[in-house]
């Protein structure tokens, strides 16, 4: 089913854009959280239209597109977002903000498809974006991602939050792995028993079968001969 997400999200696509999904995927997830709704004709060219009054202000030519990458170079871009103790932000960045941002602070529109954000930035710390502007003219635009009410912390100390951060997860991935490894090995201890007990069954007629054939059948007792005093009378 098409859908119109309300907000980005990673590998599906940009706020604004009509996508295909999975009608699971909306009903289980997108829907629940007001990530997305249905596509409908009249919400399409609402957003048809307005996506036509943006790019109006884009780039139209080299010349233009070297301005706009100038300004874009110069500037930095502050966010001041909800984040942990160890620099995680509850949310993300994403390129659909980085848009927003530029356009509030510097009046200028830059397509958010252009953005080189393939993954939203969860993490506080400074960035480096890069933008394509026109074919052939592109810029770098800074970006802080600061706690709110607060300042970033040192370069080292991000740097050491950061690493804590991956050893925490990749401890958590292999101890996933390490259990699901463990898993599976249970699993194939049960069915190897499981085919040996088959196996012992299909094998208990036949001996029972040996068995009776090995043992000696009864016969019947040979009639006694008759008395002979009874024959002389």
């Amino acid at each position: 089913m098409e859908v119109i997400l309300l907000q980005d999200v990673d590998k599906v696509g940009l706020r604004g854009e009509v996508v295909s999904v999975a009608r699971g995927y909306m009903r289980n997830y997108l829907a629940p959280r007001r990530l997305a709704e249905e596509a409908t004709p009249a919400r399409v060219a609402e957003l048809e239209k307005r996506d036509s009054q943006r790019a109006r202000h884009e780039a139209a030519s080299f010349d233009q597109a070297q301005e706009i990458a100038d300004k874009l170079s110069q500037a930095e871009l502050r966010f001041d977002v909800n984040a942990g103790p160890q620099g995680t932000l509850f949310g993300s960045v994403t390129a659909t903000d980085i848009a927003d941002e530029i356009w509030k602070q510097l009046k200028v529109r830059v397509d958010r498809r252009k953005i080189d954000l393939e993954v939203s930035i969860k993490r506080v710390g400074r960035y480096q974006i890069p933008i394509e502007v026109f074919t052939d003219v592109s810029a770098d635009v800074k970006i802080m991602v600061v706690p709110e009410g607060g300042e970033l912390p040192p370069e080292e100390e991000l740097e050491a939050m950061a690493t804590a951060e991956r050893e925490a997860e990749e401890a958590q991935a292999a101890a996933a792995a390490e259990a699901a490894a463990a898993a599976e090995e249970a699993i194939a201890e049960v069915e190897a028993e499981d085919t040996e007990a088959e196996a012992e069954e299909a094998t208990e007629p036949e001996a029972g079968a040996e068995s009776a054939a090995a043992t000696p059948q009864e016969t019947e007792p040979e009639a006694a001969p008759a008395d002979s005093s009874a024959e002389r009378s």
